[in-house]
């Protein structure tokens, strides 16, 4: 029988949350957590977005199939696709209808096997989103649940009764704009609901959800796939006592756009229970040889602390937050990033992804050449440690695109629009062939129009020309595959100073220098004793100047927007 008071479902209820105690108590690592992911280069695939071969619009599971031999081109070794379940797509995708199936709208099961079975061929890995923290509210568990406080699933969500005045349990509220609850009428309770009110909250200290969750991760492992990208990781515990978040500390002239900032949000998310769900995840996976877990982390603050925590041989195998693409593009950002985490092994890069601007815009310095920043971003993701993962369009150089209120289909976007545009602007579909309708994404109306600044930067046109940002990004991929150092070597010597980012990679007897110019001015850096490097070859944009060592050998010039690989001499 369920608690018709309180369900909120967490064990340990006494426990402090993380945020209060300034520690995070999960499991910590006891030895080594390497797996494939450590070094390689991943590509997430929007399929929304990717490439339509049904014409309705929308991509599809045959769209990825038809642009899998792009994607092993650029020389990745796996790659990420986002939700392609069935769906109402209030969230597109994330709100996920039935765990163990297709949208009947993008395919079906067996071109589901057909795709691991292409991408295995290829030599690429495949991983999948799976979305544990929330069902879409069509979700036959959440029908069961919703409809009485006795049923099977009943305490399947994070359930609450009212406060005595009728408002609801606390001032929780959701990332995407008002309360974090939503009354239901049938039960005369309150779900709990971090985003969407159509996306609830599962109750995962419910040992059936786990073991549902558990069931579905063995039922696409069992197809095939490599793993799984577990989506909003800090969301899955909650306070189980419901107190309110305090206030956050404001002490800017106006508040921010978005409530969720007002709040220290020291109870809603980030329980050390965290550590105990991940912990049944691994299990689950570690039955079946080399299947990975990599995780999505919020952009809370102590996201590297988070990471540590969470990567461990009892949780995460790796993991990313957007913590960093939220910053400045600078050289003190990515050094403290790299510093965070004292195992490299563990952290994933996503600089591009479905739910942020691209960095191509976000980041680009203003007036400065988009082609030299292109070539920037691919080295310096070429050379960090761990796991690197591009988003689909990141290889073209795409910027974000820019579109008119009534193109939005982001409900994030809408609600905050114009001073918020949403994520739709790197969602706008994949632009394959220049001069064919949309690009050759669907012959159909496509739910996001195609940017006519996008057409110069389509997939052909690229490949017809030589130092393309293209051409850039598979040179880059292609050192980072070459040289072990850069693909797993121990990073050391992390420094910034002013505009300029340095550090080492090593691997065996190799010692490479890696040097970043991230402002669109000339910059010099000292070599401070490490001799004379021999420098590497690196994709430039047509035109751009490489770093020259002065005549005494001791400081390199950096010209704007440049990148310098060298060879440390052993010493003598």
């Amino acid at each position: 029988m369920v608690n018709r008071q309180r369900c909120a479902g967490i064990a340990n209820p006494g426990a402090e949350p993380a945020a209060l105690t300034n520690s995070i108590t999960l499991s910590q690592s006891s030895g080594p957590n390497i797996s494939w992911l450590n070094g390689a280069a991943l590509y997430q695939i929007y399929p929304l977005s990717f490439r339509d071969r049904g014409g309705d619009g929308w991509g599809d599971l045959d769209g990825v199939i038809e642009g899998l031999d792009h994607v092993a081109s650029l020389g990745v070794d796996g790659v990420w696709i986002s939700p392609f379940y069935p769906s109402p797509r209030t969230d597109f995708g994330y709100d996920v209808a039935d765990h163990r199936a297709v949208d009947p709208r993008m395919g079906n099961l067996a071109v589901f096997d057909r795709l691991i079975e292409r991408a295995h061929g290829l030599g690429l890995k495949v991983l999948v989103d799976l979305v544990c923290g929330h069902t879409s509210d069509a979700h036959p568990w959440f029908v069961d649940s919703r409809r009485s406080r006795d049923g099977e699933m009943a305490d399947w969500y994070v359930w609450a009764d009212a406060k005595p005045d009728g408002t609801a349990p606390n001032n929780w509220l959701s990332v995407f704009g008002g309360a974090a609850w939503t009354w239901e009428p049938r039960r005369r309770q309150y779900y709990l609901h971090h985003f969407l009110s159509s996306q609830p909250a599962l109750n995962l200290h419910q040992p059936a959800v786990m073991d549902a969750l558990c069931e579905t991760a063995e039922f696409w492992m069992e197809r095939g796939v490599d793993g799984f990208r577990i989506d909003a990781v800090d969301f899955f515990a909650h306070d189980p006592q419901l107190r309110s978040n305090p206030a956050a500390l404001w002490r800017e002239p106006q508040p921010p756009l978005k409530p969720f900032a007002l709040q220290q949000h020291v109870y809603d998310m980030m329980h050390p229970a965290i550590g105990g769900i991940l912990a049944r995840l691994r299990e689950t996976v570690e039955r079946y040889p080399g299947r990975v877990l990599l995780g999505e982390l919020s952009s809370q603050p102590g996201a590297g602390q988070r990471i540590a925590a969470y990567c461990s041989p009892q949780g995460l195998h790796a993991a990313y937050s957007l913590s960093l693409a939220k910053q400045p593009f600078s050289a003190k950002g990515f050094a403290q990033a790299l510093a965070a985490v004292p195992r490299p092994e563990s952290i994933c890069w996503s600089l591009s992804n479905h739910d942020v601007e691209r960095a191509a815009s976000r980041w680009l310095p203003a007036g400065a050449d988009p082609q030299s920043f292109n070539a920037l971003l691919a080295m310096l993701a070429a050379s960090l440690p761990g796991t690197v993962c591009l988003y689909q369009g990141e290889e073209l150089g795409l910027p974000n695109a820019v579109l008119e209120r009534h193109q939005l289909r982001d409900p994030f976007g809408i609600t905050y629009w114009p001073d918020f545009q949403g994520r739709d602007g790197s969602r706008t579909p994949m632009p394959w062939r220049a001069d064919e309708p949309n690009a050759a994404f669907t012959i159909g109306e496509p739910w996001l129009p195609v940017p006519a600044a996008h057409l110069e930067l389509a997939v052909d046109r690229q490949e017809r020309t030589a130092g393309s940002r293209l051409a850039v990004w598979r040179a880059a991929l292609s050192l980072r595959r070459d040289l072990e150092a850069l693909r797993t070597g121990a990073v050391a010597a992390v420094e910034e100073h002013g505009d300029v980012l340095s550090f080492e990679r090593a691997a065996g007897e190799e010692r490479l220098l890696a040097v970043f110019n991230m402002a669109d001015r000339p910059a010099e850096f000292a070599l401070r004793g490490r001799g004379e490097p021999e420098a590497l070859p690196v994709p430039r944009a047509p035109g751009a100047l490489p770093p020259e060592l002065t005549a005494d050998g001791r400081t390199l010039v950096m010209p704007p927007l440049s990148v310098f690989l060298g060879r440390l001499r052993p010493p003598s």
